[in-house]
């Protein structure tokens, strides 16, 4: 055992299992508390909403010691005593909010959207500060943008030219001074419903693509730039002919599994070696395509039948008995294959599986 590890967010599996696979002791307070999360954590603490986060940290910290502190989405700030494996909640805070990161991208002069005058259409609208993409929205008038203000009262916002594309992003391993990319991954939106179009929903890795080294270079511009320690991922929109960057995440992202899956490498490890000042010498070979689709609940459902049995096929696992409200996560799903379409084939063959159990 390598040390004992604290993960905190408001969903940690991905990270939770990386780290085990490592070889760490990991405990974990987690929003959700899937089935499979207790499979690779020692001890886990659950929490409702955001504020009881601190609270919650607090008391798993009464119960054990640990060597490091790791933080997914909605911790990446919070002050701690605990020690901290990533990057400090000072930095951190300048990349959580959207209009900082454009004034980012502009020093570095990396392609970015515009931000746009107002009155000025179509716009990509977006919150200053949130993860995951579900509140952003293309907005064509003035109309289109007093109903986001009225669904979203009172949110800070940016509004940027809308950039047509592929959504895919570079994933690196940062030591607060230089940047090495170890994937290049292709992202899945949820595609429906104007309020949730652009929602991350999945990933494919690798994505292959004739701007991959140019987005490759510019991520680890980007990432090297940021000042960050860890795990930093660096999300781009690209079609034929050219990519804009998008968004600078500080922390590990949704991406984990396909890049474990795909290349056989140890995420977690390459983020505890970064913090050491240590970074992978290259990017991992690629082994295999690897696809993880979340499915999302078409209605009110209770998911009453026990779906540990579909593991590895499946990930982020509800007891049975738990609740879903329309359009809330409910699984995550995989594929792999020798080729893209191989990795999708299988991945449709376990979607069809799945919703055997949960219909």
């Amino acid at each position: 055992m390598k040390g004992r590890v604290l993960v905190a967010g408001f969903s940690t599996r991905h990270v939770v299992q990386s780290a085990h696979r490592a070889g760490y002791e990991v405990c974990a307070v987690d929003h959700f508390c899937d089935r499979d999360l207790s499979w690779y954590a020692k001890d886990v603490a659950k929490f409702e909403d955001l504020a009881d986060l601190p609270d919650a940290i607090g008391s798993i910290a009464k119960r054990h010691t640990f060597d490091l502190f790791v933080t997914t989405s909605g911790a990446e700030d919070l002050p701690t005593v605990l020690p901290l494996c990533g990057t400090s909640p000072d930095r951190v805070a300048r990349y959580l909010d959207k209009l900082e990161i454009q004034h980012f991208f502009e020093g570095l002069e990396v392609p970015a959207p515009r931000i746009v005058p107002a009155g000025t259409y179509p716009a990509m609208i977006k919150p200053r500060r949130g993860a995951g993409g579900w509140r952003n929205r293309i907005v064509r008038n003035d109309r289109d943008r007093s109903a986001w203000e009225s669904q979203n009262p009172g949110i800070p916002f940016i509004m940027q030219e809308f950039v047509p594309g592929v959504p895919a992003s570079v994933s690196c391993i940062a030591n607060g001074r230089n940047a090495q990319a170890v994937a290049v991954n292709e992202q899945i939106l949820h595609g429906e419903g104007a309020s949730t179009a652009f929602g991350f929903c999945g990933s494919v890795t690798p994505f292959s693509h004739p701007l991959g080294r140019r987005m490759i270079s510019t991520a680890e511009l980007v990432a090297g730039g940021s000042g960050c320690t860890g795990s930093v991922g660096i999300d781009f929109v690209v079609d034929a002919d050219d990519f804009r960057t998008i968004e600078i995440n500080p922390r590990f992202q949704g991406t984990v599994d396909t890049i474990e899956m795909a290349t056989g490498c140890s995420l977690f490890q390459y983020h505890v070696d970064a913090c050491s000042g240590i970074l992978p010498q290259r990017m991992p070979p690629v082994k295999k395509f690897a696809v993880r689709s979340i499915l999302f609940a078409d209605r009110d459902i209770t998911v009453t039948s026990d779906l540990s049995c579909l593991a590895p096929a499946v990930a982020d696992i509800p007891w049975p008995g738990t609740f879903f409200e329309e359009n809330q996560a409910i699984i995550s799903v995989f594929g792999r294959g020798a080729t893209r379409k191989e990795a999708l084939a299988v991945l449709d063959k376990h979607i069809s599986t799945v919703l055997q159990y949960i219909r």
